[in-house]
């Protein structure tokens, strides 16, 4: 198994560019939001009131790029496998590195993962399905609204791992340990309480099969910032595409409760 700093020097050679679900096992991994200094502290409160989909790791100093303490040896400038640039609410433009965009007022924000707690799930005999076919975790728009600070509003993001229905109570329980990778499931079963019309056609990700005998079940995730974006129109948000995570040096135990 790589080590996170064998995967992040991968990455900013240009020699993996795809998800990061898998990729340095019983390492934490973790959702980038990058924003001007003027919206850093509204976003901290939202955050702060939203803490399922946004748990906050680690905020940087304005023009700092290193998360000195996630991976200080790391530049998140380059060590994510791509990035998105939205410009007042709109995706602009997916890119590899963040070489010609940072700027000396630049804040960027941490937030935990689920793909944190899937080798604890692993280890459990539970089935991570988007594993199990390599490709990337489905993604929903939902109709719960997030609680508002200052300019960002928008609805809650989740991702979706189908579940044998009698490993429920189990999942519960490794997950709760995880508050700081979005913890226990918001939702098990019927999509469609959450606005979800098909799991088939999810707005981040790809399709996943739910077979006999599973349940959908639904984790708050780190996207929701995306969708936020693009309800608050702020002028400059940079994040991670959905489902390439950066890597930190630490340990998912690091992130666990009890």
């Amino acid at each position: 198994m790589e080590s996170p700093a064998q995967v992040r020097q991968q990455i900013r050679a240009g020699r993996w560019r795809g998800p990061t679900a898998g990729l340095a096992l019983g390492y934490a991994q973790a959702n980038l939001v990058v924003l001007p200094q003027a919206y850093a502290y509204d976003f901290l409160v939202f955050c702060q009131r939203n803490p399922k989909p946004c748990p906050v790791l680690e905020v940087t100093d304005p023009g700092d790029p290193v998360p000195r303490h996630a991976a200080p040896d790391a530049d998140l400038r380059t060590d994510l496998p791509r990035y998105r640039v939205y410009r007042d609410g709109e995706l602009v433009e997916e890119v590899d590195h963040l070489r010609g965009l940072w700027r000396e007022d630049l804040v960027a924000f941490l937030l935990g993962c689920s793909f944190t707690f899937e080798a604890a799930l692993q280890r459990a005999g539970i089935p991570v399905r988007h594993l199990q076919c390599g490709c990337n975790v489905p993604m929903y728009v939902t109709n719960r609204p997030c609680r508002a600070a200052g300019p960002f509003a928008g609805p809650l993001v989740v991702s979706m791992r189908p579940v044998p229905e009698d490993q429920l109570p189990r999942v519960f329980q490794i997950c709760s340990r995880y508050p700081l990778a979005h913890g226990a499931p918001v939702h098990v079963g019927d999509p469609q309480r959450l606005g979800i019309r098909d799991l088939d056609r999810p707005d981040y990700g790809d399709p996943v099969p739910v077979r006999d005998g599973e349940v959908p079940v639904f984790w708050a995730c780190g996207v929701t910032p995306q969708a936020v974006a693009q309800r608050a129109r702020i002028p400059l948000m940079i994040t991670h595409s959905p489902g390439h995570m950066f890597v930190t040096d630490l340990r998912d135990e690091d992130l666990a409760w009890g």
